[in-house]
């Protein structure tokens, strides 16, 4: 079993900052940027050849939702959505990175602190 099947099972704890019946989204524990966050469909799919239409759909749909909401929190100046496949994927299972990038970052922020501002700023959505 994988570490996000372990994520989505509560066997691991995670960040996470939003979760329905289909995805579960939470903060990468090895932050590349300030608000590193990572989209994980629910039912397990190795890659991009191995996931539905309609749920690699939501997940983009939810991403965009997650992006406005990472803007609203962390206020950065470029986001980059990436997905690897195969060869250079750590985990074998389907994600999605949303990777905040700012002109000017502050690397002493941690994930706690980011997290509870993230988390401040959702529930007054």
């Amino acid at each position: 079993m994988d570490i996000f099947c372990k994520i989505i099972n509560k066997e691991v704890n995670s960040y996470t900052i939003y979760e329905d019946d289909i995805v579960k989204v939470f903060l990468d524990v090895n932050q590349k940027h300030k608000g590193h966050t990572l989209i994980i469909p629910k039912k397990h799919y190795v890659n991009l050849f191995d996931i539905d239409t309609d749920t690699l759909n939501y997940i983009f749909k939810v991403a965009r939702n997650i992006a406005v909401l990472l803007k609203e929190a962390l206020n950065y100046d470029g986001i980059t959505l990436l997905q690897n496949n195969d060869y250079g994927q750590e985990v074998k299972h389907f994600h999605l990175h949303l990777i905040p990038t700012y002109e000017k970052e502050n690397e002493n922020s941690n994930i706690e602190e980011i997290y509870n501002i993230i988390k401040s700023k959702s529930s007054t959505r």
